[in-house]
């Protein structure tokens, strides 16, 4: 890149009904619950302070939303990137956390050990990079020097986005904890490329909550 001393900041969106209920969401596009609004504009305020030069979002209307307060404090205009979008995760999708486990045990596991799995005959997480990640780059590529990019979007997209910007093989990316509901993680410009400076930020900690746990 030849801008120098940018920032990327990967914020998840608030709380939905389905992250309480530990349902999958994948690419099912559920609202933020009053919870959620509130932790998105509590969060937005924080993230303004950083005078972020441009906001970038998922189009499902929980990533829409949070975004939409960051906006609204800032006077920025959003983005829209459908690459920004949750892993769609076919049959797993509407499920509990128990429910694929019963149902997809053998699945889960290889998945939880690193495994390329096709999480209800859905994307692999490498695909997910494949179509995140250099949209990424795209909009911060047009930052100015020192500038800040806000990238809002969901717990596996931003950690399978991190793990490939950080140059991680794909089977290291579970070693990313999942993201809590609208915290967020910084990556900066290092001598070789970016690096992460906070990982799951946002004050004090909250549960993991999502597809990601």
């Amino acid at each position: 890149m030849s801008n120098r001393g940018c920032r990327i900041i990967l914020w998840r969106h608030g709380q939905t009904a389905w992250n309480l209920e530990r349902r999958f969401q994948g690419s099912t596009d559920i609202e933020l619950t009053e919870t959620g609004v509130g932790q998105a504009r509590r969060a937005a305020r924080l993230l303004a302070s950083l005078k972020p030069d441009a906001i970038i979002a998922s189009d499902l209307r929980r990533a829409a939303a949070t975004a939409a307060e960051l906006a609204a404090v800032t006077g920025l205009s959003v983005t829209h990137e459908e690459a920004l979008r949750e892993t769609y995760a076919g049959a797993w999708q509407g499920l509990t956390h128990d429910e694929i486990i019963s149902r997809f045990g053998e699945q889960y596991a290889a998945w939880k050990r690193g495994e390329a799995v096709r999480r209800g005959g859905g994307e692999l997480e490498t695909e997910v990079a494949d179509r995140a990640a250099p949209v990424v780059l795209r909009h911060a590529e047009k930052l100015p020097d020192n500038g800040t990019l806000v990238v809002v979007s969901h717990g596996g997209t931003i950690r399978t986005t991190i793990g490939r910007l950080l140059g991680l093989e794909s089977h290291h990316w579970e070693g990313l904890g999942g993201l809590s509901n609208c915290c967020w993680s910084v990556l900066g410009q290092g001598a070789r490329g970016w690096r992460l400076l906070e990982h799951n930020a946002g004050t004090l900690p909250e549960p993991v909550l999502g597809d990601d746990d």
